[in-house]
């Protein structure tokens, strides 16, 4: 049994979730570990909080959310988040599965039997979804006014809408919408996780590095990089040399042939997302943050086009561009291909970069503390 749950902790370093859900009743709960002024003595007994651990290999994020159950039998109202982050992450912990087990025993939390799960990434994509609506009111009510939801991780990419057309949901493939009930509401949403069109894994693809092993003393090069370049980069344990073009192109046209060719054809475009408007998180916030076309706390909102032009200028200035990622042109040029030419949006479509929405972390943590009180009966 020991060895079971051990290779399951060396899956869990991926991506997972542990979560609970406790009512205050000590007062004891919690001293030493957040400020009493964060989680003060005198709280009701119609307060609740729901924790959320997202326990990644390179560190651990936990949200604390507060609600508060003021009308018996309603929903609880949510009152506020404490987050914070820790490094190392998960792996760190590789050789002591049965210690983080004991941790997890000894909690005196609600700890549901299966509170700690690898995320399947269409599901990161609705909780992702349910979280945003939730937060920009779209889910209160009778209101089908929702937005989409676009994530950027390094080893895939989701998207996820609530259809309205029915010709979307004829013309959908199989596996792409999903069914859920949240809210005492049923939603079918369509939602797809892209393994492999994430921006790491997409820089090897456009490399010509995505099913080698790092190859020995080969360079792999790209007009997308400055010519003078030359670099190493460890990506998955396995080290790559990469750099530019001795000789031969260099700018945003090269490039962009050379991104193309990683979503052109491999993805699916539902016309309707082209009239509908989406928030976008992770590396669409940070490329963004990085060219200064946002802020890096309040966010913002910008067109497709905006990515696209922001890579030309890049790109088209290779030599000159100051940046502390020589895969600035790469990354633009490849979110400019995957939005365009991958989903198949407008270069007009809207997109909203937020990191918070009401001081509340976007993403999929608070949509999954939802479906954690559901689960529990709290949220009927």
């Amino acid at each position: 049994m020991a060895t079971a749950w051990g290779a399951a902790f060396l899956m869990l370093v991926t991506s997972c979730v542990c979560s609970t859900v406790f009512h205050r009743d000590q007062q004891t709960w919690f001293e030493g570990v957040f400020l009493s002024s964060m989680c003060p003595i005198n709280v009701s007994a119609s307060t609740l909080y729901g924790i959320m651990f997202d326990a990644g290999s390179t560190g651990t994020r936990i949200h604390v959310y507060t609600f508060v159950q003021k009308i018996p039998g309603q929903l609880p109202i949510l009152e506020g988040e404490i987050f914070d982050s820790v490094k190392p992450g998960l792996s760190a912990f590789v050789d002591q599965p049965k210690q983080v087990r004991e941790i997890f025993k000894k909690s005196p939390f609600l700890v549901p039997n299966d509170s700690v799960s690898i995320m399947d990434g269409s599901y990161e994509g609705i909780l992702a979804w349910v979280t945003v609506n939730f937060l920009t009111g779209q889910l209160h009510g009778q209101s089908r006014e929702t937005v989409g939801t676009l994530d950027l991780g390094g080893a895939s990419t989701q998207i996820t809408f609530l259809p309205q057309f029915k010709k979307t949901l004829e013309q959908t493939p199989r596996g792409y919408l999903t069914s859920f009930e949240m809210f005492n509401s049923t939603y079918k949403l369509y939602t797809h996780s892209y393994l492999g069109f994430g921006l790491k894994a997409a820089r090897l693809a456009t490399l010509g590095a995505l099913e080698t092993e790092g190859i020995d003393g080969h360079t792999f090069r790209s007009a997308c990089l400055p010519r003078w370049l030359e670099a190493e980069w460890i990506f998955g344990g396995v080290k790559y040399h990469y750099g530019g073009n001795k000789e031969g192109e260099m700018g945003f046209e090269p490039c962009y042939t050379e991104v193309l060719r990683v979503v052109q054809g491999k993805l699916h475009q539902p016309d309707e997302v082209q009239r509908s408007s989406f928030y976008a998180f992770s590396y669409y916030y940070d490329r963004a943050v990085d060219t200064d076309m946002i802020d890096y706390e309040t966010g913002g909102v910008l067109k497709v086009e905006d990515f696209e032009r922001k890579a030309r200028e890049v790109c088209d200035n290779l030599e000159n561009f100051a940046s502390g990622s020589p895969f600035l042109c790469m990354d633009l040029s490849y979110i400019t291909a995957l939005l365009k030419d991958g989903f198949g949006f407008a270069d007009s479509t809207v997109l909203q970069l937020s990191k918070k929405v009401n001081n509340i972390e976007t993403g999929w943590a608070l949509g999954a503390t939802f479906h954690l009180l559901q689960s529990l009966g709290i949220s009927h």
